[in-house]
């Protein structure tokens, strides 16, 4: 957990330039991973489990006051990967089922939620390296490639193939241009 928070601390340091105890008491994003980090590894833990429970009961209260205070929704059950960023707050809903790889940016505005009907019907899987922009969704079964851009505005309904960026309503690959500069 510490080595997870650790990772995300340092590429917040990175984009602002300000010192640990700067980013750590002005970035609402980072108290909402610090929260997600904390009760993630609760769950994931092999605590004896209803030791787990309580332990999980008091960290969703602490989830739930992180979202009335930063409007940011990081469910413990979802799946982060190491040097998330979360750009601006507020607005960010994440399924608890989701699954976001490493390096990856959201802005505020951000759902990755579940969607569609039948074998459509499920939550998204976000590959590294991800920048996805301001009130994005990503809805549904689909699998997001490493190295992706997601446009602000933009409706991802289908799954997006690596080193490419998307933007629309529905989302539609505009180009090959990857996340390397938005990263």
């Amino acid at each position: 957990m510490l080595k997870k928070f650790k990772s995300d601390l340092i590429k917040y340091k990175r984009y602002s330039n300000k010192s640990a105890i700067h980013v750590i008491l002005t970035q609402q994003g980072l108290w909402a991973i610090l929260i997600y980090r904390i009760n993630n590894s609760i769950y994931n833990s092999k605590i004896f489990n209803p030791i787990k429970s309580i332990l999980l009961f008091f960290g969703l209260f602490f989830q739930k006051l992180m979202e009335i205070i930063t409007g940011i929704s990081l469910p413990y059950s979802a799946t982060i990967g190491d040097k998330f960023y979360i750009g601006h707050f507020g607005g960010i809903i994440i399924n608890s089922q989701s699954v976001i790889g490493n390096n990856c940016n959201i802005s505020q505005g951000v759902t990755v939620g579940v969607s569609g009907v039948g074998k459509y019907r499920g939550v998204p899987i976000i590959g590294n390296n991800v920048y996805i922009g301001a009130n994005a969704v990503i809805a549904g079964n689909v699998k997001i490639g490493d190295n992706v851009v997601i446009g602000a505005n933009s409706l991802v309904t289908s799954s997006v193939e690596k080193n490419t960026t998307v933007l629309g309503v529905p989302a539609v690959k505009v180009s090959d241009n990857n996340s390397d500069l938005y990263i």
